[in-house]
């Protein structure tokens, strides 16, 4: 079935980690040094600037919105009076940190990229998925993780997906009551050539995931089965998001390029949106 997509917001710089808060859709744009959230009649709202820039988003049970800033492998907090830090996650990082999902108790999982995306040639190694409790305390969740970039939680909170974009599948864990996590296994390998990036679960537990090396987004269930495919012709998909009324509409955020230094010059990065039959669940 071929979905008709609608325009949400354009002249984006590039976005990423796209979550539905409050009524509204937030979005990190990356090379803007901003996130932003999209208002009424898809008109951009900076929430907060950055120094550096910003990546993974979440909120603490009592409203208070969590960044993610790559570069420095900062978690940040958003109080009324600005950011603070929150965590300095760098002595884990092999690379920029980026993903986050955070849970029901506050608890923030984060990715990183584990090296040089930049560096030609590129030279993928393993890095760890970090949690940073509430108190700011940093631990290692799980080790030898390709590139660990999108990140969900189940809607029973017992299962967390991450998606491995090195490895061109979706890993799941079991999550304990404390928040560690155990019983690491495959829960999806991704067709040939397509390699995850952002995601979101649904509430039959299968996860939406884009795919920028196959630009499409894709539904596939525990086990691999593949549910849907959302094509996204020349553009890039990069990452998505359930949200609006009863969390049916899903979001999705493409690029025109993987070039940062290209997508300053042109912001062409894009959110369109379709509706689907299975509503959101769980986080992000």
């Amino acid at each position: 079935m071929e979905r008709r997509l609608e325009l949400v917001a354009e002249g984006i710089v590039f976005g990423e980690g796209p979550r539905w808060h409050a009524g509204r859709l937030f979005f990190s744009d990356i090379k803007d040094h901003a996130v932003k959230a999209v208002g009424a009649g898809g008109k951009l709202e900076t929430v907060v600037r950055l120094a550096g820039e910003p990546s993974g988003l979440g909120w603490l049970p009592d409203g208070r919105m969590l960044v993610v800033s790559m570069e420095d492998h900062r978690l940040l907090r958003l109080d009324a009076g600005g950011l603070s830090e929150v965590a300095d996650l760098t002595p884990h990082c092999g690379g920029k940190a980026n993903d986050m999902v955070v849970d029901a108790q506050g608890r923030a999982y984060i990715g990183n990229i584990g090296f040089d995306l930049e560096a030609q040639p590129i030279a993928p190694r393993p890095t760890n998925l970090v949690r940073v409790d509430p108190d700011g305390s940093v631990h290692v969740a799980a080790r030898e993780i390709w590139c660990p970039n999108g990140l969900a939680i189940t809607a029973d909170g017992s299962t967390l997906v991450a998606a491995e974009s090195a490895a061109g599948r979706l890993t799941a864990f079991d999550v304990a009551s404390d928040g560690a996590l155990s019983r690491q296994r495959v829960f999806a390998t991704l067709p040939q050539g397509a390699a995850p990036d952002g995601i979101c679960v649904d509430a039959e537990d299968a996860v939406w995931v884009a795919s920028p090396t196959t630009r499409e987004f894709l539904r596939v269930r525990d086990g691999g089965e593949l549910a849907e495919r959302i094509p996204t012709g020349e553009r890039i998909a990069i990452a998505c998001a359930l949200g609006g009324p009863g969390r049916r509409t899903l979001f999705l955020v493409t690029s025109q390029t993987m070039s940062l230094a290209e997508a300053v010059r042109s912001r062409g990065g894009r959110i369109e949106a379709c509706e689907v039959a299975v509503p959101g669940a769980g986080w992000p």
